[in-house]
């Protein structure tokens, strides 16, 4: 073996061998590639959300049942999450106790685009969106992590000045002469 250079001799300074991280967590790296996350720290981010929300239920759960501090607060937490589109109905509080990181994936604006048809993939929908080609009401958006909730899922369509709109409404044979111009 040839001796290491001093830069490498530097490096190997600062590896620790013995605690390599392994890639144990499966689970965490099938969500990233499925949902093509950029971001590791998104991934832990959703994870500690979930398990804020587990901990609120278990507390919420210990109060008696006829508590109306107990009933407001459910109600209250089942209608945001149902709101934000985490989960699907707001009748009972075991659909909110197994909420996932899948669950906060799904609605990243990316894969709601690809689930929207507006791109093939989602490594597609996010290059649309890093681009600046979509927009939610009037505002653009850039980044892929952006959650969509419900009432926003309405909203989202290409960027008036986007090339992709335009070969789409010429593809439809909708383009107007002064868009052409444009």
């Amino acid at each position: 073996m040839r001796k290491l250079k001093h830069h490498e001799q530097k490096l190997m300074k600062k590896v620790n061998f013995f605690d390599w991280k392994s890639e144990a967590d499966h689970r965490e790296s099938r969500v990233i590639h499925r949902y093509h996350l950029q971001e590791r720290e998104d991934y832990h981010q959703y994870n500690k959300i979930c398990g804020l929300v587990t901990a609120l239920i278990s507390k919420v759960k210990q109060l008696p049942m006829d508590d109306p501090f107990r009933i407001k607060v459910t109600e209250q937490l089942l209608e945001k999450l149902h709101n934000m589109g985490i989960i699907d109905t707001r009748e009972n509080i075991q659909s909110a106790e197994k909420v996932s990181v899948s669950a906060f994936c799904r609605r990243r604006l990316g894969v709601v685009m690809h689930r929207l048809k507006f791109a093939e993939t989602m490594k597609e929908a996010v290059t649309f969106i890093e681009q600046g080609h979509i927009r939610i009401g009037p505002e653009v958006v850039t980044d892929p992590a952006f959650l969509v909730t419900r009432p926003m899922e309405d909203h989202i369509t290409w960027q008036d000045t986007s090339s992709i709109k335009k070969k789409i409404l010429k593809y439809k044979d909708k383009l107007d002469d002064y868009d052409m111009q444009n």
